[in-house]
């Protein structure tokens, strides 16, 4: 055909080669990767031939992931164009190569060099030294090809010190890039933490020097199968390049690679994931330790002793005999910061039994031995995991080993969540009157979510069965228990009720029934919250929980507890009440108005802030009279998500006119926030479950003053201004209000008063509440 140039026929032919096998029914993993690598070399070859039926001084070298015959559907195709330097037409020749696979739409990684100029770059470059290791001829003069990688690999063995430093460096920065393939909710499964880029690591580490345990060499092969599988299918269903499992992707990778769900397919990731990331810490933690060249060789125990960096049993040592060696060892390794050897650990596998039912007497102290070392302990009880080694210890933890949390909410899976949350109950111990329990109750807080059922409910019962299990009494099991069954309830009831109503203490009081109880209760969910992730724990919601504590101690009778300055209305605003002039206070995060107390004040204030692009996360409302015949005063803190990148300062005066005119009347704000959400762009999921139908639920014991009322609804744009407006607009005062963001949940809850100040009663008004409260909160169908 006219216009038709002679490499146009080879790159269509390469094009539906590689389309044939991607095609392929019942094709994937490592199976497609090698055989569309094969297609595409056919294809190459066939253009170079065409492009280039003289060869001499020539090799077309395929680099990097091509290299080793690992393309996945959407990779590139690294290429190299080799010469000796002699032919003038090297330039024509690349372009006639390259032109015509950009031209079908290939994503082409190129470079034409000759042997020197590429080994000193290989030399400058660790990416490109790593990329050339996996030199494989593809046309050409052979020769040429196998001279620079004979080259490469020797210079990359010779410099293998400086080459182990180089690669460790530049693996350190790519991990806290990209983040643990095991714990994001959107894992990058190339570059991530336990990612197939860390098994190519180590591959490049082993030739350079660095020392592993053959076995070790099989596992990460399986693993790094398991997650060419997931890559591939995310390249399909992506149909782009892409590295990261988007959550919206994960229901369809989980199909094609035959995962019975996407919750299978994240916890199987998650589990591949941990062993590479473990293998991985282990093969050069060793390296590290060879780097030290003074050994110390010290008893450390019965049975323990520090040998060559490594803590390790003693040639005398019998863990069947002495199942508690566990435990020794393990304190051991984390006060020492050092791993547990790799032989000690498969003595300790193949010889610990099961532990009995119920444990002798003092065993547990050894496991709250461990859980008392902190953080220090999260590395070796990661090690007794890899090796099956806890669920011998407590046979339920298999129900919850790797299982993914799958919300932007929790950063880990839960089993980490767990060994966290202990970890920071043991920094806590001192405010506590039973450590040992403290610890215990972080560590199986959440051992329920492995199992059917409300995880709450469901960790009750597990406790009941451990708890006697591990050697406790009866009172302690009833103490570990309480703490499990009440673990949410602290900064549910702190963020969602009036600390102040004197109903809010009592409730607490009667639930958890001691101040030892209640101490424990609080350090447990300081521990659980820190480790849930970042935005579970803030100085805000410390002050929240420390107040309604103290307010519940003085309930249980605590002579010695001061009444609690309250979090809100602070002497500021209550200052701006007793002015009984209006005032905007704006900081980086929160904005506090104070203005005559009239129906639907809260409402407007909300809107405003929603028609700024502010996100409020929680929110709280008082209002008074501030003296005899004064004018009742309303008072208000929005809470809102900081953006760095969008600092408040640089629409603080607008956001205060704004604010002011909503106040006034001046703001037309349901047009506007009309206008905003027709402009508002989709946002994205922040995890798996969408959020659940919207709620209303009248609670009738939450309050002795004031009737109150908590809504459940998706979050949107604009979604508490329209609840409070329809709180106004039912004939309703709002008292007391906080608001609570929880991914794509929001829960609202407001204390009300009717017109005459009274509570609410009558079933009409409470129908007529609840069915206005749907209808803004977007679902006009009655509870």
């Amino acid at each position: 055909m006219s216009g038709t140039r002679p490499t146009d026929e080879p790159a269509t032919r390469l094009v539906d080669g590689r389309r044939d096998v991607l095609e392929r029914r019942g094709l994937a993993g490592r199976d497609l990767v090698h055989e569309l690598s094969d297609a595409t070399d056919r294809g190459v070859r066939e253009l170079f031939a065409h492009v280039c039926p003289d060869d001499r001084g020539l090799a077309l070298v395929a680099l990097g992931g091509y290299g080793r015959g690992e393309l996945a559907p959407s990779s590139d195709l690294d290429v190299l164009l080799l010469h000796d330097g002699k032919r003038r037409d090297v330039e024509a020749v690349a372009t006639a190569l390259w032109y015509p696979m950009w031209d079908v739409g290939l994503r082409l990684g190129h470079a034409v060099r000759t042997r020197d100029e590429h080994l000193r770059l290989a030399d400058d470059d660790i990416e490109s030294a790593t990329a050339t290791l996996s030199a494989r001829h593809l046309a050409g003069r052979s020769d040429l090809t196998a001279d620079l990688r004979a080259r490469a690999t020797a210079s990359w063995q010779h410099h293998g010190r400086r080459r182990l430093s180089q690669l460790r460096a530049r693996d350190q920065q790519r991990h806290e890039r990209a983040g643990e393939v095991a714990y994001l909710l959107e894992p990058d499964v190339k570059d991530g933490v336990g990612g197939l880029r860390d098994v190519q690591s180590l591959s490049w580490a082993r030739l350079a020097g660095l020392d592993m345990l053959q076995g070790d060499i099989a596992v990460l092969d399986d693993a790094a199968a398991e997650l060419t599988d997931v890559r591939v299918a995310l390249h399909r269903v992506a149909g782009r390049y892409g590295e990261v499992l988007r959550l919206e992707s994960q229901a369809a990778v989980a199909e094609l690679v035959g995962a019975p769900g996407d919750d299978e397919l994240m916890a199987d990731l998650a589990g591949a994931g941990r062993v590479i990331a473990w293998i991985y810490e282990q093969s050069w933690s060793g390296w590290q330790r060879g780097r030290v060249r003074r050994h110390r060789h010290e008893r450390l125990g019965d049975g323990i002793e520090l040998a060559l960096g490594s803590v390790e049993l003693t040639a005398d040592a019998d863990p069947g005999a002495r199942p508690t060696l566990l435990f020794d060892i393990a304190i051991a390794a984390a006060r020492r910061e050092a791993p547990i050897g790799r032989r000690s650990l498969a003595r300790l596998s193949e010889r610990l039994p099961t532990f009995p039912d119920p444990w002798p007497d003092g065993w547990v102290d050894g496991l709250v031995g461990v859980l008392r070392e902190a953080h220090r302990a999260i590395p070796v009880l990661e090690s007794l995991d890899q090796v099956g080694l806890l669920t011998r210890v407590v046979p339920e933890w298999a129900a919850v080993r790797s299982k993914p949390q799958r919300n932007a909410y929790h950063r880990f899976t839960v089993d980490r969540h767990l060994w966290e949350a202990a970890a920071n109950a043991a920094t806590l111990a001192d405010e506590v009157a039973r450590p040992d329990l403290l610890v215990l109750a972080a560590l199986f807080h959440d051992i329920g979510k492995g199992f059917p059922g409300d995880h709450t409910d469901v960790g009750v019962e597990l406790m009941q069965e451990i708890g006697p299990r591990l050697g406790l009494d009866a009172a302690e099991v009833a103490t570990l228990t309480c703490a499990v069954r009440h673990h949410l309830l602290l900064p549910d009831v702190a963020m969602r009720r009036d600390l102040a109503d004197p109903a809010t203490a009592a409730n607490i009081a009667a639930a958890v029934g001691t101040v030892d109880e209640l101490e424990l209760l609080h350090a447990l969910t300081i521990a659980d919250s820190m480790a849930t992730g970042p935005t579970a724990w803030s100085e805000w919601k410390a002050g929240l929980i420390a107040e309604l504590v103290a307010r519940t101690r003085r309930a249980l009778g605590d002579a010695q507890q001061r009444e609690p300055e309250p979090v809100f209305p602070d002497p500021a605003t209550l200052d701006a009440m007793r002015s009984g002039r209006l005032d905007v206070r704006i900081d980086v995060d929160a904005v506090t108005t104070v203005s005559t107390d009239v129906p639907g004040s809260f409402a407007q204030v909300a809107g405003a802030l929603s028609l700024h692009r502010l996100d409020v996360v929680s929110a709280t409302a008082h209002s008074e009279s501030c003296g005899p015949g004064s004018t009742a005063m309303a008072a208000a803190r929005f809470r809102f998500l900081h953006e760095p990148e969008r600092p408040i300062g640089e629409f603080a005066d607008g956001l205060r006119e704004t604010i002011e005119r909503a106040l006034a009347g001046e703001l037309a704000i349901e047009a506007r926030l009309a206008e905003r959400a027709r402009s508002a762009g989709r946002r994205r999921r922040t995890q798996a479950a969408g959020p659940g139908a919207p709620s209303v639920n009248i609670l009738d014991d939450a309050s002795d003053d004031a009737t109150v009322i908590e809504v459940r609804a998706p979050t949107r744009p604009g979604l508490l201004h329209q609840l409070a407006k329809a709180v106004a607009d039912v004939g309703l005062d709002i008292r007391h209000a906080t608001v609570q963001t929880i991914g794509p949940e929001a829960v609202d809850t407001f204390y009300v008063l009717n017109a005459a100040g009274m509570l609410v009663t009558d079933p009409f008004h409470l129908g007529e509440i609840r069915r206005a409260l749907l209808h803004a909160a977007g679902n006009a169908q009655l509870a």
